[in-house]
């Protein structure tokens, strides 16, 4: 895995999609390396010549300033990476970026196909509005663990149920679909 840290100036970007306002993505990659990724275009914006899956570049941004001009706006994290992929128990950026928006007013969705997400549920629940969704795309374990490197499909579950319990709303994003 080659991994590269690098400055930029925000990590907020102005979203088209419907569903928030603004989306965050802490890393440029992922370590999952789900075969039949989406993201994986995001590979021709980075000189990258590494195949999706085998590079990650961790941004550290400048910090936040007013963060509560976002009042009301919704911030979808993990729209072209995930933001809880192995890497981030090392590097903490999408911690960091939560750190930062706490008491902001702003609404939070998490996409992730991991568990070191309940590392956070403490800094999650302070947010008025916040949403954890995971990617789950199989039942079987075997065919999850040729498609992607993510956390097996009964931690996810399991994840799932104590951020529920912990009053954190949460959603299964089942995608993409495959045939038996």
């Amino acid at each position: 895995m080659k991994i590269k840290e690098m400055r930029v100036q925000s990590v907020i970007t102005k979203s088209n999609l419907p569903v928030c306002d603004y989306s965050v993505n802490p890393y440029v990659g992922c370590e999952h390396a789900c075969k039949y990724c989406y993201a994986s275009f995001m590979k021709r914006f980075t000189g990258h010549t590494e195949k999706w899956g085998e590079f990650i570049d961790v941004k550290f941004w400048q910090p936040i300033k007013n963060a509560e001009k976002y009042r009301g706006k919704e911030f979808f994290i993990g729209s072209v990476t995930d933001p809880y992929q192995p890497s981030e128990e090392k590097y903490q950026r999408t911690r960091a970026f939560l750190e930062e928006m706490q008491g902001s007013g702003a609404a939070i969705s998490i996409a992730t196909k991991s568990d070191l997400v309940l590392r956070d549920i403490n800094l999650l629940k302070t947010f008025q509005s916040v949403r954890v969704s995971f990617s789950i795309n199989t039942l079987s374990e075997d065919f999850r663990a040729d498609m992607d490197k993510g956390v097996s499909i009964e931690r996810r579950f399991a994840a799932m149920k104590k951020l529920r319990e912990a009053g954190i709303r949460t959603t299964c994003f089942i995608s993409p679909i495959f045939p038996e």
